[in-house]
């Protein structure tokens, strides 16, 4: 099982290959990070920038590498993590 302070710091960390549930019931494979390096025109103040009290730690908005866009997971739908870079 995986929690959500675990999986951001990864994310924070490199690009993670994260298998989850999609709320549909399909299955994504997603190649994903929260490192500013990979993000077209955002820095790192924009990333970080997080009111603590408004955290839903149920759920993770990460930069989705494979579409360019960001998406977002449900951590109780995570099936696995690989480590690609990082």
């Amino acid at each position: 099982m995986f929690n959500y302070d675990e999986i951001v710091g990864r994310l924070r960390d490199g690009v993670l290959q994260v298998t989850f549930d999609k709320v549909n019931g399909e299955q994504r494979i997603m190649p994903c990070t929260l490192q500013t390096e990979y993000m077209p025109d955002m820095s790192e103040s924009k990333v970080n920038q997080v009111d603590e009290f408004s955290v839903n730690k149920s759920v993770i908005r990460a930069f989705a590498i494979d579409k360019q866009s960001w998406r977002s997971f449900r951590v109780d739908n995570v099936k696995a993590i690989e480590i690609i870079n990082g």
